[in-house]
């Protein structure tokens, strides 16, 4: 089973060992990891250290999801200017 304290979405990309993730429910968590399992393991502790460094900055923390869920999809093609 996969404990995730917040909801997680991971991006794949036309790099078949680069994916990107960030968290819906906590504001400015952002990462990249080499497989969907590499990404899922870096989410689960930078999770934790992202919530610990609000916390020491005395920001916001938002609630644990109380039905985290974990989104794989293909990344966006940011819109061309």
């Amino acid at each position: 089973m996969i404990e995730l304290p917040y909801s997680l979405v991971i991006e794949a990309t036309e790099e078949p060992d680069f994916f990107g993730f960030y968290s819906p429910d906590l504001e400015g968590f952002t990462g990249v990891g080499h497989s969907i399992e590499d990404c899922l393991y870096q989410a689960k502790w930078a999770m934790k250290e992202h919530v610990e460094l609000l916390c020491q900055q005395r920001l916001p923390v938002p609630p644990p999801s109380p039905n985290p869920t974990i989104t794989i999809q293909n990344a966006r093609n940011p819109a061309v200017a």
